[in-house]
């Protein structure tokens, strides 16, 4: 059992990092440890593998983009078919889902089905470990994004490296899955292609789109070869040597950069990418600039639902509080990158606050881009909207649907994490998991209803007694912080506290860096309870948010809600509320099968429901807000 987790730790999504000042690693627990049997994640989860694969599959066939790898082979002829020169990742993207699924879920027809798209890439690489269709099929009539050149407008536009980086995840992920080389042996044949290309005395370049970084790393943590950790260092360090855009974050060296600035997805994939560097390498300055950037975002770049990038734009980070509702881009893909981030920022520091951020992203802004059945999709995704709005089957530029394939099957991988001797215990969903804790194994159940309950029951079972910490976080809304800065606050504290019973025995609160701290010889069936209040909240932005000056929003524990016109027929454009209008919870079976939603009685213009804004747009093109006018 632990070489089996030992080995898809280095193929996870999430892989471990050292954290600078100590000798351990704080580790993620791999997604394929983790058994998900709870009724929020669990369905959507099914959703992905049951609907948002094969549809992302088929669209890549009848969109061309399978055709595009069958005529590089040399199979078919005919012309590059698409509209971008990265129309190629998306095929990395959904295989990289695919593999997580197949980890999780056993598919032998799947599995036939992917080995079959390998072969047309293998057969599309170029004897040197080129990939990249578009110049394949024809090199003399090429997209306007691409140069004559291989690499010529790499720092620019053509998306050579992009499509590297994708096919070098999507490898990873198919190994990890399969135990087959074939799609690695692609990938690092394309990855020794770079390494010869790029580099000190060689061609120098910032990728124009940054995940290469990312995926670099990974394929060090698997093949033990230096030579990429050292390529995507030297990606990172290249950016504002000949300054370009603040699009794509090559407008100054990384280590003067300070504020998050220019396309959101840039953005964040690559202070992930810095994130995975800095630790390889204990590189202290990369971490100081992360920290510079992430207190930015917190403070004055991200949307009470956890989205970021508030341009439409080039889909960029505005102005600092510059947070539009009605026009709020906030891409999907932003999300799930953002997400990637602060799981990472956690690994380096330890300190719940990361979570917080990440739990608020996971639950809100990042669900709401694909639809409760898994087939429909948003790009953006606004905190307002007039009913011009509806999810979109597939869209000319994919990458959100085909990065929802990849992100969904992974998210039983942010639950838990160790590090030496503690477990921490960092969302709160139900299922199992097995964990290995030194030279133990600990299996671990969780039983709540969250994020719909507060309450929530750990019961451990190690193979034999032994001492361990384990570490609850206790979520920044539990603490009165909607988010680990001034930019939100409620408008009212409550007077609850959070409470721990081990064993049905209450205990005090010993609290570190976020997180509960229990430490005591934990033998088989030891469980613990952790109750957390969760009252209907009112947020109100900092002022200087001009937006949402005078309007509320209206969350309860890590979900935030909003108001569909649907529900809310009656003068729903002249809804307000007051100090004194009262908001209760309710569950009701006739809106999408069933769900928590919150009655607002006695406003100035009559009783309104709220529902849970990752839900919102699931039934018909409807108006819809999350910040609602408020009048003393």
């Amino acid at each position: 059992m632990k070489e089996r987790h030992m080995l898809v730790l280095f193929v996870c999504t999430l892989f471990s990092l050292s954290v600078f000042g100590q000798q351990q690693l704080i580790e993620p627990v791999p997604f394929t440890s983790v058994k998900l049997s709870d009724c929020f994640f669990a369905p959507r989860i099914q959703a992905n593998r049951k609907a948002t694969i094969p549809i992302a599959l088929k669209h890549c066939y009848t969109s061309g983009r399978v055709d595009n790898f069958i005529k590089a082979a040399g199979f078919e002829d005919g012309d590059f078919i698409g509209e971008f020169p990265f129309d190629d990742t998306d095929v990395y993207k959904i295989i990289e889902g695919a593999s997580y699924s197949l980890q999780a879920y056993p598919d032998k027809q799947l599995e036939d089905h992917l080995d079959a798209l390998i072969f047309y890439i293998a057969n599309a690489q170029e004897p040197d470990g080129y990939l990249f269709t578009n110049r394949t099929i024809n090199p003399h009539k090429l997209h306007k994004f691409v140069g004559e050149k291989r690499w010529e407008k790499e720092s620019d536009s053509s998306h050579e490296l992009y499509n590297s980086g994708h096919l070098i995840e999507a490898a990873v992920a198919h190994y990890a899955a399969t135990k087959k080389r074939s799609l690695l042996d692609i990938a690092i044949k394309n990855a020794d292609l770079l390494v010869l290309t790029f580099g000190p005395e060689k061609q120098i370049c910032a990728p124009g789109h940054q995940i290469i970084e990312m995926a670099l790393v990974r394929l060090y943590k698997v093949t033990g070869c230096e030579k990429y950790l050292n390529l995507a260092k030297f990606f990172i360090d290249n950016r504002g040597i000949k300054p370009n855009r603040q699009y794509n974050q090559s407008h100054k060296p990384v280590m003067e950069q300070e504020e998050a600035v220019g396309h959101a997805v840039r953005a964040v994939y690559m202070y992930s990418g810095m994130a995975d560097i800095a630790i390889s390498t204990k590189d202290k300055n990369y971490l100081s600039t992360l920290n510079k950037i992430w207190n930015n975002v917190v403070s004055q770049k991200i949307y009470v639902t956890g989205g970021i990038g508030s341009t439409r734009y080039e889909e960029a980070f505005g102005k600092n509080y510059e947070l539009p509702n009605l026009t709020a881009y906030c891409e999907t893909c932003a999300s799930i990158g953002n997400v990637y981030w602060n799981q990472r920022m956690f690994q380096i520091n330890g300190q719940s606050k990361y979570y917080d951020v990440l739990e608020r992203t996971l639950y809100n802004a990042l669900l709401a881009g694909v639809s409760l059945d898994g087939t429909t999709f948003f790009y953006p995704n606004p905190l307002e909207s007039t009913g011009n709005l509806a999810r979109s089957k597939w869209f000319g530029c994919a990458c959100c649907p085909s990065n929802l394939c990849r992100f969904i099957p992974s998210i039983p991988g942010y639950v838990y994490a160790t590090r030496s001797n503690r477990l921490y215990v960092n969302l709160f969903i139900e299922g199992k998991a097995d964990v290995i804790m030194g030279n133990n194994q600990v299996s671990i159940k969780q039983e709540t209803n969250y994020p719909w309950d507060g309450q929530i029951k750990v019961t451990l079972a190690p193979e034999r007694a032994g001492e361990f910490e384990l570490a609850l976080r206790l979520p920044g809304w539990a603490k009165g912080k909607p988010i680990p800065s001034d930019l939100y606050s409620y408008t009212n504290q409550s007077d609850k506290e959070p409470k721990i019973k081990i064993n049905k025995k209450l205990i005090p609160l010993s609290i570190e860096d976020g997180y509960i701290i229990i430490k005591r010889q934990w033998e088989k069936g030891d469980s613990v309870i952790f109750s957390l209040p969760m009252p209907i909240q009112k947020v109100i932005a900092n002022q200087s948010v001009l937006e949402d000056n005078n309007k509320i929003a209206i969350e309860r524990g890590p979900i935030v809600y909003c108001v569909e016109g649907v529900d809310n027929p009656n003068a729903f454009s002249d809804l307000t509320v007051k100090n004194e209008t009262k908001m209760k919870l309710r569950h009701d079976d006739k809106i999408l099968g069933g769900m928590n939603v919150i009655d607002i009685v006695n406003s100035v213009v009559g009783n309104y429901t709220a529902i849970p804004y990752c839900y919102w747009a699931n039934r018909e093109k409807t108006p819809m807000k999350v910040w609602i006018p408020f009048r003393e």
